[in-house]
């Protein structure tokens, strides 16, 4: 059992401490465990740590790394939106992966319910054009390991009329040319859309491209380590996946399912 998409309360819309996090995974069966908590930048200050907290959350982790040694393998890395503010403090870190996620569309958060409204006043199929253009350029730039929340877009049930797939093939496409893995992120069955991200229409593209999967419950309290992780596996299986990825130094491993 995989869970590499965590966070801790440094990122200030997180609750409990990273060793509650990792005793609720310890007792839901996981195996290896990643925190990758939103990297900081200088913009949407109220959402991240800041740069000068780096060195504390990576010693934190470390700490735990050792102390649990002998019953969980934890792993850390970095959440980091994909804007012009992506710093090079961040990508420069001494982690095992970056996840690159996309959560603005130029300074609309999308995907955060205070901003809402904003959706009655866009046409959905260019919200969603706009986004994938994102998410292309995000592989594009090969700065990230994996792919974090590959439709977040969705989050709020507005769907496109056009065909996902054909509004995705792009990016998806460019995941391939990247090598980058994209998560299944169960977090997704926690909002309004009651979906994972990505859902199996554009799973079964990833797997036709023979992208690597990975899995995350993108927890933001210790209740929701491990969320829904082992049905959304078997899910996985029934598309023929037999083994996920993981990464230590920036590497890629295989690990069987």
């Amino acid at each position: 059992m995989i869970d590499l998409h965590n966070h801790t309360p440094l990122c200030k819309h997180a609750t409990g401490s990273p060793k509650e996090y990792i005793n609720e995974a310890i007792k839901k069966g996981i195996k290896i465990y990643g925190f990758s908590d939103h990297a900081p930048m200088e913009f949407d200050y109220e959402y991240r740590m800041s740069f000068d907290e780096m060195e504390t959350y990576e010693n934190e982790i470390k700490k735990l790394k050792n102390e649990f040694k002998d019953k969980i393998e934890i792993l850390i890395g970095y959440e980091v939106d994909f804007t012009p503010m992506v710093d090079k403090r961040v990508l420069n870190r001494d982690v095992d992966y970056l996840i690159g996620s996309v959560h603005f569309l130029d300074n609309w958060g999308f995907d955060n319910p205070e901003f809402i409204k904003e959706w009655e006043r866009r046409d959905v199929d260019d919200v969603y054009k706009e986004y994938f253009s994102k998410i292309e350029e995000m592989a594009n730039s090969r700065l990230f390991d994996i792919v974090g929340h590959l439709d977040l877009v969705k989050v709020f049930g507005y769907k496109p009329k056009k065909d996902i797939k054909d509004i995705a093939y792009k990016a998806i496409k460019a995941i391939k040319n990247s090598g980058m893995s994209v998560e299944v992120n169960t977090a997704g069955l926690r909002k309004p859309v009651k979906e994972t991200y990505p859902n199996n229409e554009l799973i079964e593209m990833i797997l036709n491209e023979g992208i690597d999967l990975t899995l995350s419950s993108d927890a933001h309290s210790p209740t929701q380590v491990g969320f829904m992780l082992n049905e959304t596996l078997n899910e996985l299986r029934k598309l023929g996946v037999t083994e996920l990825a993981i990464y230590k130094n920036r590497k890629k491993e295989k690990v069987k399912v």
